[in-house]
């Protein structure tokens, strides 16, 4: 009975203590490299605690058919590992998973795929954060080419 009480007491502490919840968009902008540089845009909506969030990412790569190089649509929930914000600088990492359509020309596959990578938020002023990106997929099924590489930079809204 006293080890019941006792988890009690630190769940209740615990609550007391509880960093609220926060959350974040971001519209970018960037390139996805693989297999030639194409413009990629999207948005990502997230929440968190200090440590450990949740974000939910939709991207748009854009088709070079000059180069061969297929137009890529992502959609995918990550975790991230951040560390606490430091000189006005958040660092994270992020592993993740969801669905892709890769198109070139008439081709077409659609599968899931998932995703490491990490980046920073970089507080500009107010709630207005510089957020920069680097991501590597792994796409499964016959993708065209199964490892693209993202690099981006966005808005980050924090509220």
């Amino acid at each position: 009975m006293r080890h019941v009480a006792a988890l009690g007491l630190m769940v209740g502490m615990l609550g007391i203590s509880a960093v609220p919840a926060r959350a974040d968009a971001t519209a970018f902008l960037g390139i996805t490299a693989t297999p030639s540089a194409r413009a990629v845009r999207g948005f990502a909506i997230g929440a968190g605690l200090v440590i450990v969030g949740f974000e939910f990412e939709y991207a748009n790569t854009t088709e070079d058919a000059v180069e061969s190089a297929p137009s890529l649509r992502t959609g995918m929930g990550n975790l991230l590992l951040q560390t606490p914000p430091v000189s006005k600088t958040q660092l994270y990492v992020t592993v993740g998973g969801g669905l892709y359509r890769e198109r070139l020309g008439e081709s077409q596959e659609t599968h899931v795929a998932t995703n490491v990578g990490g980046g920073a938020k970089v507080s500009l002023f107010g709630p207005i954060r510089l957020r920069l990106d680097y991501r590597v997929f792994m796409l499964r099924g016959k993708a065209l080419h199964p490892h693209p590489q993202r690099f981006y930079a966005g808005v980050n809204l924090a509220f």
